[in-house]
């Protein structure tokens, strides 16, 4: 199956307060492995990025003042990820962003990407796999063991990095990102290939055993036969016990 993993910054949120997006990034996973292949490109937005949204990723109105606007990039985007599986971490912003991008162009055949792609949200996936807990994408890479050491900023393409190790990890089996091919170093557009993420050494911790005192014995036994007497039978504890004296 031919993947992307995508993340997109953005000038501010809501994408219904007319906020845009200023930066894509992609990555390609064929067989579950990094192709090379990658799409990643900074926009003019037209509008003024967002004090807040500037402390998050760090990208600025002079900075892309000179950059490419969407229309400039839609075609080559499109069919980038045209017919793939998108792996996204909270897909309903970058999908919502997306998808206003292209409807502002007229291009409503393209306005529901949806259509022309199946798509994967890490995030639904981790709330299912860690109920309870937090699931954004540094708390994965520490969960997981995933090296997240150069994300001081939000930027799409190292996060799209990012999210494929976390996902190949999450989901089990491969879990190396080195280049499918034999030492390509840029897809067919002549693109850098990004960087293999580095992995946390893992430690294995020896386990503590503590046997209960015969203090403790005691009062687990006399705890038994007050369940015992009160239930008049025996208690699950020890029916199992012997049931596993019989095995």
């Amino acid at each position: 199956m031919r993947s992307i993993v995508l993340d997109t910054e953005t000038t501010g949120m809501p994408v219904t307060d007319g906020h845009r997006i200023i930066e894509i990034g992609c990555v390609e996973l064929m067989g579950r492995r990094l192709t090379g292949r990658h799409f990643h490109v900074y926009l003019q937005p037209d509008r003024e990025i967002d004090e807040g949204a500037i402390a998050v990723h760090g990208i600025t109105n002079e900075f892309v003042a000179d950059k490419p606007r969407f229309k400039d990039v839609a075609d080559e985007f499109f069919a980038f990820i045209k017919d793939a599986q998108l792996i996204i971490h909270n897909a309903p912003f970058d999908v919502g962003f997306i998808n206003n991008e292209f409807a502002l162009l007229g291009q409503q055949e393209r306005a529901d990407i949806s259509e022309h792609c199946s798509i994967l949200d890490t995030l639904v996936m981790a709330r299912e796999r860690h109920p309870g807990q937090r699931n954004s994408l540094d708390a994965l890479c520490k969960r997981y063991g995933v090296d997240n050491s150069g994300r001081d900023l939000h930027g799409a393409l190292l996060d799209a990095e990012i999210l494929a190790d976390v996902y190949l990890t999450m989901t089990g089996g491969q879990t190396n990102l080195s280049l499918a091919g034999d030492g390509s170093e840029g897809d067919s557009n002549g693109r850098q290939a990004p960087s293999p993420i580095r992995r946390l050494p893992q430690t294995r911790l020896r386990t503590r055993v503590i046997q209960a005192t015969a203090e403790e014995i005691a009062a687990h036994q006399a705890r038994l036969a007050v369940i015992e007497k009160a239930a008049g039978a025996p208690a699950l504890w020890t029916q199992l016990e012997q049931g596993n004296r019989g095995n």
